[in-house]
């Protein structure tokens, strides 16, 4: 049915995971066909540095171990040199993109974040980002920013130095903001909350990267939904460029740490879920969460690795290094696929790009709006 081009609904979507079992391989196959589709065998990438602005955070998730407290050692503010400094670093390495990573609203409960920023001659982290961003372009480096529920005149003001932005949106399933679930403490993975981001930022015709943290303690048809709602953003608003589908890694030291890892089974059948829901999406897993078995994924509808840094860390996940970049090409060649890079923005959503940031990325990109290939090699 959805080979033939028809839309597949919640319920048809809850029929094929009935029998998984006996489902599984119609429902990959089927996956894998709507990827050759729409995407052909081009997979992608985007070569980043990885900013890791400050890592205070006004929530507690019970799975996080990127969030510090003011006494810890792991505590990260980057002053301005710092910043100047890592994105001359990423252009020496050819990286295209400045990842902008923040906890959520620090200055809100910490005084340290509040008088940093004073220090600094800014208001809000938002406010930094925006000078931050200013930075990492003047050095030929492309912002790509992800600071959890920022407002409206926040990302108004951001859209002019990043050429695309992102939120995860993990869950629309309330139910595991509850007592005792991993975002009690939580009050920004309020599912209402980052659905209004969502749509700011689909008013505002920004390219978004989001999606969907599997494997927290929520049911199939929680996943379904937030998949629905994905779609219908997109839909309303054609500016959803990437879902991220990740899975959860249990980490010592957090609520969680007993917490099973999804079977790879349930997750292989979130990410060909997701294509057959919205078989044209760009789908990314992230290959150093799943090291061992992530070109496994190539045959359940991905298109994309996300960002791989052959310079900084992952720092929400320390734990789980990048795999080289020709590590990945030569996989992805081996199953008959080919290896691109591509700008935080994927080329299909050029047209959403500040002009001036489009004539900028002109500078390095080919005809097809991938990175040059004698650039990031």
């Amino acid at each position: 049915m959805v080979l033939d081009g028809h839309d597949l609904k919640k319920q048809d979507a809850l029929d094929l995971i009935t029998n998984l079992k006996s489902n599984s391989t119609f429902i990959f196959q089927t996956a894998k066909e709507l990827r050759n589709t729409n995407k052909g065998n081009v997979i992608s990438f985007s070569k980043k540095s990885f900013f890791n602005i400050i890592n205070l955070c006004r929530d507690t998730c019970s799975y996080c171990t990127y969030k510090s407290e003011p006494n810890e050692s792991k505590i990260s503010m980057m002053e301005p040199n710092n910043v100047v400094e890592l994105a001359k670093l990423a252009k020496k390495y050819h990286c295209t993109e400045a990842l902008f990573v923040t906890g959520e609203r620090p200055e809100d409960k910490y005084e340290l974040a509040r008088d940093w920023l004073k220090k600094n001659n800014f208001t809000s982290t938002a406010e930094y980002l925006i000078h931050c961003s200013e930075i990492v372009l003047e050095q030929g480096v492309f912002p790509h920013t992800n600071a959890g529920n920022l407002t409206k005149n926040e990302m108004r003001e951001l859209k002019k130095t990043n050429v695309s932005m992102g939120l995860m949106l993990e869950n629309v399933s309330a139910r595991l903001r509850g007592k005792g679930m991993p975002h009690e403490s939580a009050i920004s993975k309020e599912p209402s909350a980052r659905l209004e981001v969502l749509n700011n930022a689909g008013e505002l015709k920004i390219p978004m990267t989001t999606g969907i943290l599997v494997g927290i303690g929520e049911t199939i048809e929680e996943i379904i939904d937030s998949i629905f709602a994905i779609k219908q953003i997109h839909e309303k608003f054609g500016n959803v460029q990437e879902i991220i589908l990740q899975n959860f890694l249990p980490k010592p030291d957090t609520k969680m740490n007993n917490h099973e890892t999804p079977s790879d089974l349930y997750f292989k059948t979130v990410v060909a879920l997701c294509r057959i829901i919205i078989p044209n999406s760009n789908i990314q897993i992230p290959p150093n969460l799943s090291p061992y078995s992530y070109q496994e994924f190539l045959s359940v509808g991905i298109n994309d690795w996300g960002g791989i840094s052959p310079l900084t860390s992952d720092y929400v996940n320390p734990e789980c290094g990048w795999p080289e970049i020709n590590t990945v090409e030569e996989n992805c060649k081996k199953l008959n696929f080919q290896l691109r890079a591509r700008f935080p923005v994927y080329p299909e959503f050029f047209p959403l790009v500040d002009n001036n940031l489009k004539q900028k990325l002109s500078l390095i990109a080919d005809a097809d709006n991938y990175v040059k290939g004698d650039y990031w090699r």
